[in-house]
């Protein structure tokens, strides 16, 4: 885990002052520590029976498809309003300040397929939880939510606590 955690750059003040980011780019240009995270968010999921690997944009993509690849089963992007051309169902949450919205294809998912969630960090929990709610809106069942880095000083856990979580590294204090 240390090995990960000399490859998660420190940027402070971004995207706005007071807030210190969490940039996995250097651990994604290299590869054995890509590999090494994937293993190992991943692995707590093997032999769950797990059929779709979900992801939000844009990072839950990075580590969606790679997922999706190691548990050998498909794929499906959650998007931000306007980029899906099919027919889709949408969510709108709040933020900190204001509000967004992630969209689904309306036939992404089949009632009752075994569904993993995934992204590269969970903060306060609104993203994720919103993923959770498009995905059972549709009938998936979710076997569980992967994350690379847990900001658990945020409490994002608290809004997910129904779902098995599973995070690789965890940063406790602000």
């Amino acid at each position: 885990m240390l090995e990960l955690h000399k490859l998660i750059r420190d940027v402070p003040d971004f995207p706005k002052p007071g807030i210190l980011f969490k940039d996995i780019t250097p651990l994604l240009r290299d590869p054995a520590g890509l590999a090494l995270s994937v293993e190992l968010l991943a692995n707590p999921f093997r032999g769950k029976g797990v059929e779709l690997v979900i992801g939000a944009e844009s990072r839950g993509f990075i580590f969606g498809t790679a997922l999706a690849q190691a548990l050998s089963c498909g794929f499906v992007p959650i998007r931000k309003p306007k980029k899906l051309p099919a027919r889709k169902t949408s969510v709108t949450y709040d933020l900190e300040y204001g509000q967004d919205t992630l969209e689904i294809h309306f036939d992404a998912i089949l009632r009752g397929q075994k569904c993993l969630l995934v992204d590269d960090l969970l903060a306060t929990g609104g993203t994720m939880d919103a993923c959770c709610r498009l995905v059972e809106s549709l009938g998936g069942e979710i076997v569980g939510i992967a994350v690379l880095i847990e900001l658990s000083f945020l409490n994002g856990r608290k809004k997910i606590e129904k779902y098995d979580l599973h995070s690789v590294i965890n940063y406790g204090q602000s």
